[in-house]
This record gives structure tokens, sequence and C-alpha cells, in this order.
């Protein structure tokens, strides 16, 4: 019974947080197309970076060891490129980042994106609760200064 009543507002959050990126092709660093879907029940930190950014290339593999401890704990990265070509992006991706998700270098999609969530100035952490809503725009803050688990356990809180 308790199922059956909890389904329906599980399947509106599986729709919202795919609504988010509907549309926005999503592909894991290391290969493959992944779908929004995928991202249902889970918190996700829309990371703007680009690899010409002094502070993101620091920020860049704090964030990797902090999403490596926590990726199995319904967490996911989409990583939004900020970069100025899509060779730029590659090497970035090689060189400082983790398994997860990334919009294509290009992508109509990062612009609107960018807007949606009113991002000024890089490196900016989103961090979304599985239903699609803004928990906080200052993610990068919480990385720096939490553990992973604790962070996260905030966030889903």
């Amino acid at each position: 019974m308790l199922l059956q009543r909890l389904a329906p507002s599980l399947q509106f959050t599986a729709r919202r947080m795919a609504s988010v990126f509907s549309g926005v092709p999503l592909k894991r660093n290391g290969g493959g197309s992944e779908d929004s879907s995928k991202l249902s029940n889970k918190v996700v930190g829309v990371y703007f970076s680009a690899h010409w950014c002094p502070p993101c290339r620091n920020f860049t593999p704090i964030l990797k060891d902090f999403y490596d401890e926590i990726s199995d704990d319904d967490f996911e990265i989409v990583f939004v490129s900020l970069d100025r070509s899509e060779g730029d992006l590659n090497t970035y991706l090689k060189e400082a980042h983790g398994k997860w998700l990334y919009v294509p270098f290009g992508d109509k999609n990062i612009e609107s994106l960018s807007e949606k969530f009113g991002v000024s100035g890089i490196p900016a952490l989103i961090i979304l609760k599985p239903d699609g809503t803004v928990i906080t725009k200052e993610g990068r803050a919480a990385v720096q200064s939490k553990p992973p688990k604790a962070a996260l356990s905030s966030w889903k809180a």
C-alpha cells in the first residue's frame, strides 16, 4: 500500500530531474552516452568550469576526489564546459576530471543551463535536489569545507 501511494511522487521526482536536463545530451567521461533519467533520485552537482580558468583547474581535482568518495551514494556531477575549443575540453577531461557526466562541447544547451542557474563566474557548482530544485549555488564552498559524506547528508536533509 505504501509503495502504491509513493510511486506517483517518485515518478514525479524522476520527471522533474529529467526535465532539468531535457534535450541535453549527456556523455560519461571515459565513454558512452547516458540518458538524463539516470539522474532521478540523485543529488546532482552541475559544475560550470573551463580549462583556461586557473581557479577551475585548482578546484577540479578537489571535486574529483570528493566525487570519487561518494559517487556510489546517489550523487552525480554534470560538467558544463565553458572551454573555447573541443580540444581544450578533451584535454581538461583527461587531465583532471572524474568519470562524471558532461555536456558535449558546443551544445546549444550550455548557454541555457548557465542562464537557468544564474552562473556569472566560474568555477560554479550548483547542487540540485533529486526533484531538480536548487539546494545551493555555493556547492564549491561545501566541497572545500566538509567531508564528502557530511556534505551529501546535508544536501539530502
